[in-house]
């Protein structure tokens, strides 16, 4: 029974954590994090990359909010498992709003490992096609920060991009 009330409050720290971002509340989830933590989001665009730093992270969210201003999180399931000393988390999630006048929808999943309450991992996959598509409209209407280099703190090393031989 214990196990199930724990799980029950991370889930539920979860959903909250999205309903801040959803009012742009970046500082609330950014103390979520402790002082040591990997941030990871998937694909060879302006919004892949890893972090682990703070001030990196929060460059990342409000770069997030700079491009897809009306974006919204609806959360479908948070599944969790684990005591308080390792506690892991999958979240389902899905996007929406608009771009460039053109409405996007896109889903994602992500993985969190939680320590003594605070993230220490954030795996983040969602259809990097549909990000390519958002981000392509973005471009289209000149805006730069769609195609800037990510802000990462260092390679991704699970990147197979970063492994193949650049074209000639």
């Amino acid at each position: 029974m214990e196990a199930v009330m724990y799980n029950a409050i991370v889930a539920r720290r979860v959903r909250t954590a999205w309903s801040h971002l959803n009012d742009r509340d970046i500082e609330f989830v950014l103390r979520m994090f402790a002082p040591t933590f990997t941030h990871r989001f998937v694909g060879q665009n302006a919004m892949g990359g890893v972090r682990d730093n703070i001030d990196s992270q929060r460059r990342w969210f409000e770069r997030l909010f700079r491009l897809l201003t009306d974006i919204r999180f609806t959360v479908d399931d948070v599944l969790v498992k684990g005591w308080p000393w390792r506690t892991r988390v999958v979240a389902l999630l899905r996007t929406s709003g608009t771009v460039a006048g053109h409405p996007f929808n896109n889903e994602f999943a992500q993985t969190i490992e939680l320590r003594w309450g605070q993230i220490t991992r954030v795996n983040v996959v969602e259809d990097t096609e549909k990000m390519a598509t958002i981000l392509g409209h973005l471009i289209e209407c000149g805006v730069e920060e769609a195609s800037a280099p990510q802000i990462t703190d260092r390679p991704d090393p699970r990147d197979l991009g970063s492994y193949l031989p650049n074209p000639r």
